[in-house]
This record gives structure tokens, C-alpha cells and sequence, in this order.
């Protein structure tokens, strides 16, 4: 019998660990060809329609900014946990929460107008967002359960929550039985950044702006360091004097504030209402979105142009081509695989074991343990 074992690469190679994302994304272009081709559509032309078109106009980059807006903010956040190696998988749950209790002000108090309306929404969906996220941060720092599931778990309750929000107490009673709240007044909403060209907003500032913030913790300053080392070494993190507990905290929230102020920016801006559904799966696409920016916060910027991209060239190739809407997120599956396994091939080398045959002595011993 033969078995294959992953063994750690005394030192890897720092060149291939910089083109590492550049080889899963060519990668992934190679497995979309073969994929377009099964389906019998031309792989050129559904690259050209999935790749360029969507960027060929100037009110298409203003899409392009609205959905690569809240996978920059949740990316960002997300790269904390997982430099300190905490697993948060429900920034999803995190995103709708802070959307849910951002909203709360113009749902609950829609004659409130006025330049304060629009920071108080966003100060209450980072809060709603960390508040949320602190839920798994508690069980894991205090009876050290897996953030994983935790985490992941509460996406679907935030998802029913909203759910029943909508179409129970916070209905819109004119809005002929649809589930969705009242419109926001216009101080609820986001504004946009340049109106006649297109409707990006302010959405896409707060991710660039938190981008280069959390580039600036990460690298000089001594938090960020202490992310770094708690990371790669918890127990030098503790000789040095570094709380875990605390760090676990710490991520966890600030990767949900991040989430929640994705949350109600999409919410006052792309949609200006709460509906069932406020994300088309954000929070899990930012999890790509982290690694393929090698988990940099400016490296995610770029990344979160790309599998934003991802978004609109799923839409075009749909109405254009008439190819599924789950194209999109084939290719966000694919790219995630050849990322993963890309930084796996660089840091482990495989190995084929044989496994000896069982003696004639040890035979009569497997027997009894049958």
C-alpha cells in the first residue's frame, strides 16, 4: 500500500511565493477554458464578455468600485484573524448584522433627519458587525470552542433574522405586502462619489481608507506585531507576554466592525432598503479575496477588484451567453483551490510512502484486534 504525506520545505521560495497568486489566477483561467468549452461556448468570446467587457465603460467601473467595495472592507478585517491563525468564516453573518442594526435609525426613526443621521448608521453597523462577531470570540476565548463552526453557524442565523425582520415588524405597510422596509430618507443614504458618471459611493473610500489603516497596524505598529507573533507562535507570544485571549478578541471584532460597516454601506447605498437578501455571499467570497491578496491589506485591494470582476462578468456571460449565473461562483471556487494549492505546494513537498505488508507473526495480533 502506498500513501502520500505532505512534508514542511526547510526554506521556500520566496519568487514563487510572490507569483503564487498570479499562477492560481492563470490557473483558473485555464480551468474556466476547459470549463466553457464543456458547455459549448467559445472560450475567447465568454473571456472577452466575462473579462473585458464589463470594464469597457465608465459607469461600469462604477459598478466594478460598488461590488469590489465591501470584499476590500470584510478582506481586510478577515486578514487580522487569520495572521493571528483565528479561523473567523462568518464575516457573512457579520456583514448582515451590521446592516440589520445600522438600518435600525431610519427604519425605527424615519422623520430623524439630518448630517447626523449617516454617521450614526455607519458607527452602529461596526458595532452591530463586532458585537456579532464577539459571539464566537467569547466561546472560544472562554470554553475554547471551535471559531470555525461557531462562527460559521451564526451566518445562518442572521440570515433567518433579517429574514423575519422584513417581513414581520419592520415591513414597509405600504409597500403592498412585499418584504422589504420602508425606503431611507435621503439623509440615510450613502452619496455618491461622482453622480454624473456613474453610482459609486463612499462605500468604496471607506475600503481603501481601512485598507491603508490596517496596512499601517500591521507593519509599524507594535499590535500588529503581536498579531504576527501570536500567529506564527503562540507559545513565544506567551513567553513575550502577549494575551491570546485578548488577541482572539481583538481580531474577531475588529474583523466584524469592518464587516458591519461593509454591511450598511450596501445598505444605504447600492440598495437604500433592508430586503431578504442584502448580500449576494460577500463575506465568503472575502476569504478568497484575503488569501489572494496574500493576506495584505493593500495586496486585497487589488484582490478584491478581481473577484469583483468575477461578479460582473458572471452577470454579462448569463445575458449575453446564457451560461448559469453560478458561473461566478465556480470560478470564485476555482481560484480559492488554486490559491490554497499553490501556497501548499510552496511550503510542503509531497512524498510517496509505501507501507510494509503485515508479518506472518503480527497477523495472528490484527486478527485479535478485529
Amino acid at each position: 500500500m502506498m500513501r502520500l504525506e505532505l512534508v514542511k520545505r526547510p526554506q521556500r521560495s520566496m519568487l514563487f511565493s510572490a507569483l503564487s497568486p498570479f499562477i492560481a489566477f492563470v490557473l483558473t483561467i485555464i480551468a474556466g477554458a476547459i470549463l466553457f468549452a464543456l458547455l459549448g461556448v467559445n472560450p475567447l468570446k465568454a473571456f472577452q464578455i466575462y473579462f473585458l467587457e464589463p470594464v469597457s465603460q465608465v459607469w461600469q467601473l462604477h459598478e466594478l468600485a460598488i461590488k469590489a467595495a465591501p470584499l476590500i472592507l470584510i478582506g481586510v478585517g478577515l486578514s487580522v484573524c487569520y495572521r493571528a491563525n483565528i479561523w473567523n468564516i462568518g464575516a457573512e453573518g457579520q456583514f448582515i448584522l451590521g446592516g440589520i442594526v445600522g438600518s435600525s435609525i431610519p427604519v425605527l426613526f424615519p422623520q430623524f433627519e439630518g448630517p447626523l443621521v449617516l454617521p450614526l448608521m455607519l458607527l452602529f453597523g461596526m458595532v452591530g458587525g463586532a458585537a456579532y462577531a464577539a459571539i464566537p470570540a467569547l466561546l472560544k476565548a472562554r470554553f475554547n470552542t471551535n471559531e470555525i463552526l461557531t462562527s460559521l453557524m451564526l451566518v445562518y442565523v442572521a440570515q433567518l433574522f433579517l429574514d423575519w425582520l422584513v417581513r414581520g415588524p419592520w415591513r414597509d405597510p405600504k409597500g403592498f405586502n412585499f418584504p422589504q422596509t420602508i425606503q431611507f430618507n435621503d439623509s440615510a443614504i450613502l452619496p455618491e462619489l461622482m453622480p454624473a458618471s456613474g453610482r459609486a459611493n463612499w462605500g468604496f473610500v471607506f475600503a481603501l481608507v481601512a485598507a491603508v489603516l490596517v496596512w499601517i497596524l500591521m507593519s509599524r505598529m507594535l499590535k500588529g506585531f503581536e498579531v504576527r507573533v501570536l500567529g506564527s507562535s503562540p507559545r513565544a507570544g506567551r513567553f513575550a507576554g502577549f494575551g491570546i485571549k485578548r488577541m482572539v478578541f481583538f481580531a474577531f471584532m475588529l474583523s466584524g466592525a469592518l464587516a458591519g460597516l461593509a454591511g450598511i454601506s450596501e445598505v444605504s447605498g447600492a440598495i437604500g432598503q433592508l430586503q431578504p437578501v442584502i448580500s449576494p455571499g460577500y463575506g465568503f467570497a472575502a476569504i478568497i479575496v484575503a488569501f489572494l491578496g496574500r493576506l495584505n491589506p493593500l495586496g486585497i485591494v487589488a484582490a478584491g477588484l478581481v473577484l469583483a470582476l468575477t461578479y460582473l462578468g458572471g452577470e454579462a456571460v448569463q445575458s449575453a451567453l446564457g451560461i448559469s449565473d453560478k458561473v461566478a461562483r465556480v470560478f470564485q471556487g476555482m481560484l480559492l483551490f488554486f490559491v490554497l494549492g499553490c501556497d501548499t505546494l510552496i511550503h510542503y513537498r509531497i512524498r510517496l510512502i509505501g507501507l510494509a505488508a503485515p508479518t506472518l507473526e503480527a497477523a495472528p495480533k490484527l486478527e485479535e484486534a478485529r
